[in-house]
């Protein structure tokens, strides 16, 4: 929990609970009067940019987050829990932070929102902004982060909890990716696909998607069949950035006769793109999504999907932060369950429907 600021007696200066950074360890670090570094950090007072860099670098290196809301966070008179998503246009992440909210409002707290882009440090940068506003607790996405922000997280005591991944070492709410992908690919393989292809998004700073494509070759060459070719989405997951990846996979020679889509948007902008340029979707080419958000089961054709219980996830890991802040007992690791949902956009192959 919290670090609790002591009050002053007889005079003394308040102690400092261990393992706080605090201004002197600041000014220690870029060799400067604890008064530059309050210049800088408060900005109430012009200092050189020689001085102010080295300021900055030191609160860096050191994980520094300002008094006041080290002692808002203490006291917890806040109320308020911060969560870092990579992209909240991204609707499994807008779903799992909807149910979030009205979680943490119904036990009384507000939920304070930053967005990363899928950087991790922005993603530190913007922790480290709602540590400053005093938050009480932290949700966060995914297991790999800037390797300065665990260590500041534990130093501080702060309440947190990953989403979207399962870790046995931090406390987690969320699936195995990697089981995931393979339950897809399996199905697939079962189906007679041998020429299968991925349209990703990002893998770098993105551990759920470097998981999932990492499992689909494993399972592929256990199997002596190897990933046709990926296409991977630099940008948000967007319907036009799935129509673009399907675009040029068709128009590839030997193209793939199955695509694993990285979400339900990739897998709509594939079918439309499908669609546009007369391929016949299961005929000629199978497609999959990923999570089953609403609008999967009324394309057309209806999506095979994976289904992944965001609602659940943003509930579930709101619980976590509640019960961790009144002192209840609550498990650290919670999966949720995720299950194939098989529709029309998928079908056996036309060489193996032809000898059947």
């Amino acid at each position: 929990m919290g670090a609790r600021t002591m009050k002053a007696v007889s005079g003394r200066s308040p102690r400092r609970p261990e393992g706080v950074v605090g201004l002197q360890d600041v000014a220690r670090a870029a060799n400067v009067s604890i008064a530059s570094v309050s210049r800088v950090i408060n900005g109430t007072a012009k200092v050189s940019e020689v001085v102010r860099q080295r300021v900055e670098r030191a609160c860096s290196e050191l994980g520094y987050v300002p008094n006041g809301a080290a002692r808002a966070l203490s006291s917890r008179r806040t109320r308020a829990v911060g969560a870092v998503v990579p992209a909240i246009e991204n609707s499994g992440f807008a779903i799992t932070i909807g149910a979030l909210q009205s979680r943490l409002e119904q036990a009384g707290y507000t939920l304070l929102l930053a967005n990363s882009g899928y950087d991790p440090e922005v993603e530190l940068r913007m922790v480290t902004a709602l540590l400053t506003q005093g938050v009480d607790g932290l949700v966060l996405v995914g297991h790999r982060h800037d390797p300065r922000l665990m260590p500041m997280l534990k130093r501080m005591g702060v309440v947190f909890v990953e989403t979207w991944t399962l870790a046995s070492d931090r406390p987690c709410v969320g699936f195995d990716n990697e089981k995931a992908a393979r339950q897809i690919t399996e199905y697939l393989v079962g189906l007679g696909h041998t020429s299968i292809s991925t349209i990703a998004g990002r893998t770098q700073f993105n551990d759920r998607s470097a998981s999932r494509i990492a499992s689909m070759e494993a399972f592929l060459n256990q199997r002596g069949l190897k990933l046709h070719s990926e296409r991977l989405v630099e940008h948000p997951y967007r319907i036009l950035d799935g129509r673009l990846a399907m675009r040029s996979l068709l128009s590839s020679k030997d193209r793939p006769t199955a695509v694993v889509c990285g979400n339900d948007q990739l897998a709509f902008g594939a079918l439309i793109e499908a669609a546009s340029l007369g391929v016949d979707v299961p005929g000629e080419i199978s497609i999959t999504g990923f999570n089953d958000l609403d609008y999967a089961a009324h394309l057309d054709p209806p999506l095979t999907t994976l289904r992944v219980p965001v609602e659940q996830m943003g509930a579930m890991a709101g619980d976590y932060i509640v019960s961790s802040l009144q002192g209840e007992p609550v498990a650290a690791v919670a999966e949720i369950d995720v299950s194939l949902i098989v529709r029309g956009s998928t079908a056996p192959p036309p060489a193996r429907r032809s000898t059947t």
